[in-house]
Parts: C-alpha cells; sequence; structure tokens
C-alpha cells in the first residue's frame, strides 16, 4: 500500500476525476429520477395489506433513495480509493476497480434500507403513517426528531463522523489488498457512514418519505457535516435545534 503521504485525491488527473464523479453524478441522478416518479404515483401511501411486490417494491425505493442520498457523502473517499488504485497500476501491481469499493459502501446502506422498510411496515401497522409516510403522531415526530438531535451530541457521533471525514488516514488504517479488501473497504465506510447518520434518516418519517424536498434538504445537511470545515459544531448546533424543534412538536395542543 503506498504510504499514507502520498495518498491524495488532487493525484488523480482530471479526466479520471471527470469520470469517477461523472459516474457518481449519474447514478445519483438515476436516483432522483426514479424517487421523482415514485413520488408522483398513486398509492404510495400508507399500505394496508402488503404483498410480497409490495414489500419488493418498498425495498427498492428505500435502496434507491439511500443510494441518491448517500452517495454524493462518499465522494471524497471513492476518488481517494480512485488515486490509490492509479498509483498502484503506475507501480506494476493491480487493486480492483472503484465500483468495488462503491459496492461495498453500497452494501452497508443496503442492510439499512432492509431495516427502514421493516421499520415502515411496523408504523403502517400502528397506523401511525400518513398517505406521504410521514408520522402521524405528534408525539411519534416529537421522538424522532429528540433522538436525532440528542444522538448529534453523542461520542458516538464524533467518532463515526472524524473517520468519514478524514479519508486518508480511514484508507491508511482499512485497507486490504485483493477484490474482498475493497469491497471490505468500501462496506466498512459505509458502516461509518451509516453511523453517523442512522438516527438523521428518521427524521425522513418526520417530513415525509416521499417528500423530495425534505429527503434533499436531508441530503445536504449529510454531506456539509462530512465536507464543510466546522461541520461537527454545525452538526451539534443542528442537534440542539431538532430538540428544540421535538421539544416544540411535544408541547403543541
Amino acid at each position: 500500500m503506498p504510504a499514507e503521504s502520498s495518498i491524495s485525491a488532487a493525484g488523480l488527473r482530471r479526466r479520471d476525476r471527470v469520470a469517477i464523479l461523472g459516474a457518481l453524478a449519474g447514478v445519483t441522478a438515476l436516483a432522483w429520477t426514479y424517487l421523482l416518479a415514485m413520488a408522483g404515483m398513486q398509492g404510495m401511501g400508507a399500505l394496508h395489506a402488503w404483498s410480497p411486490l409490495d414489500v419488493a417494491l418498498l425495498l427498492a425505493m428505500w435502496l434507491v433513495m439511500m443510494a441518491g442520498m448517500m452517495l454524493p457523502a462518499a465522494t471524497p473517499m471513492t476518488l481517494l480509493y480512485a488515486q490509490v488504485a492509479r498509483k498502484a497500476l503506475r507501480d506494476g501491481s493491480v487493486l480492483p476497480p472503484t465500483a468495488v469499493f462503491v459496492t461495498g459502501y453500497l452494501l452497508a446502506w443496503g442492510a439499512f434500507s432492509v431495516a427502514a422498510t421493516a421499520a415502515q411496515w411496523g408504523l403502517e401497522r400502528m397506523a401511525l403513517l400518513s398517505p406521504m409516510l410521514a408520522a402521524s403522531s405528534p408525539r411519534l415526530g416529537a421522538a424522532l426528531m429528540i433522538a436525532a438531535g440528542a444522538y448529534q451530541l453523542t461520542p458516538w457521533k464524533d467518532t463515526c463522523l472524524a473517520h468519514c471525514r478524514d479519508p486518508v488516514s480511514f484508507f491508511a488504517d482499512q485497507f486490504r489488498p485483493g477484490t474482498w479488501g475493497a469491497l471490505r473497504l468500501g462496506f466498512r465506510h459505509g458502516l461509518y457512514c451509516l453511523g453517523c447518520c442512522w438516527v438523521l434518516m428518521g427524521l425522513l418519517f418526520v417530513g415525509g418519505v416521499m417528500n423530495l424536498l425534505w429527503i434533499a434538504a436531508l441530503s445536504a445537511f449529510v454531506l456539509a457535516e462530512k465536507v464543510i470545515p466546522y461541520g461537527v459544531w454545525g452538526g451539534r448546533a443542528a442537534g440542539a435545534l431538532m430538540i428544540a424543534a421535538g421539544a416544540l412538536l411535544l408541547l403543541r395542543p
């Protein structure tokens, strides 16, 4: 593996960066196109009798949604992996394609999508979702807001976010050779990203799983936390605001 000091996404040629960014943007755009189509469909609200097809369609919706929301946040690490792969090729060795790393990352979020589908089924069974798949109970909405805000202030959040914000150190620590190593690297990066954001994803049930503006706002927040300086403190401030918003929901008549 190359020395940590030589790992930098800036080491990629412009053509390679454009190709990788274009691929990520293309997949993200396809995901958002799918979500737009789903949002425009009738009958995508709370389902009272789930057939196997319903489960498959809703799982597909969650898988696509997570890809559309989380792939932008993986861009720094994806570019880094691609740069290391190119350097290895120049040095006479071959690393698995960048797509293998991205697949591992999406597998982590695929596991979350299964859990989210199950959560949606449970909430629907308890009649706690509106047709737009938002919490119909103010208490549930408040609980989700407070939980998300409180998690922003925990050391678990800080630990996971630190890994996501420092892809060079993460790569140096977690890299293993071979296809399995690339898949493992992507999966572990996805797990840390999931550790940052899994409670935040519960807010989809506050604003509405089919509310594209709400989805976009959460996506932008997740990305900003990982790439903008002082994102940690911004996240903590946002956590305090979420707790306050949840408290207001509880107090509202």
